[in-house]
């Protein structure tokens, strides 16, 4: 039994309706908060959540500016670390995250971002060689493909001539012009 593309939108706004209906609770619930007085006494009310708490008076740094400030250097942050969770956020602020669990996140999002970068390079210069080695393999007659591969690959003519059973002087030809577009591909 499969799922149509019917059925698949019918249970997608079936969930959507069932968090917009969530949400308007919750937000009827705040509202009562808000009109009840902003705080309610601990153990007023069983089922009523207690006021958002104030937030502090100091200006809130946007996303951008957070991203300019450099980094705390390495020890403090993993004194941090190293502390258990409860007494690291005793000092948090009262508007839900603290600056320092910011910090970390901003600090691991970098290192991630690092990571990627790096991959990502490796990516490219591993796509450029097989880029090269498909130009080379193209530009040679198919008698002399698997030459110009190994060429690529840095085998020297000997081996070539060896392996594909052609004379040595074309092997030294076909590495020739192997190490002339790997020189082209590397400076162009």
């Amino acid at each position: 039994m499969t799922l149509g593309v019917r059925e698949a939108v019918v249970a997608l706004i079936v969930v959507l309706a069932g968090y917009m209906l969530f949400v308007l609770l919750r937000m009827r619930r705040l509202n009562a908060v808000r009109n009840a007085g902003g705080e309610s006494e601990p153990g007023a009310e069983p089922g009523r959540e207690p006021a958002l708490p104030e937030i502090d008076s100091a200006p809130a740094l946007t996303l951008d500016e957070l991203l300019r400030q450099p980094p705390e250097p390495g020890p403090a942050v993993r004194r941090e670390r190293s502390r258990p969770r409860d007494v690291a956020d005793e000092g948090a602020r009262p508007a839900g995250v603290s600056r320092l669990e910011l910090e970390r996140e901003l600090e691991s999002l970098r290192r991630d971002l690092a990571s990627v970068r790096g991959e990502m390079q490796e990516l490219r210069q591993d796509m450029q060689q097989e880029l090269a080695q498909l130009r080379a393999g193209q530009s040679v007659s198919p008698l002399y493909s698997d030459a110009m591969q190994m060429a690529m690959a840095g085998y020297s003519a000997q081996m070539i001539a060896e392996r594909c059973g052609i004379a040595r002087a074309e092997a030294e030809m076909v590495v020739g012009l192997a190490r002339s577009q790997q020189g082209g591909v590397a400076h162009g």
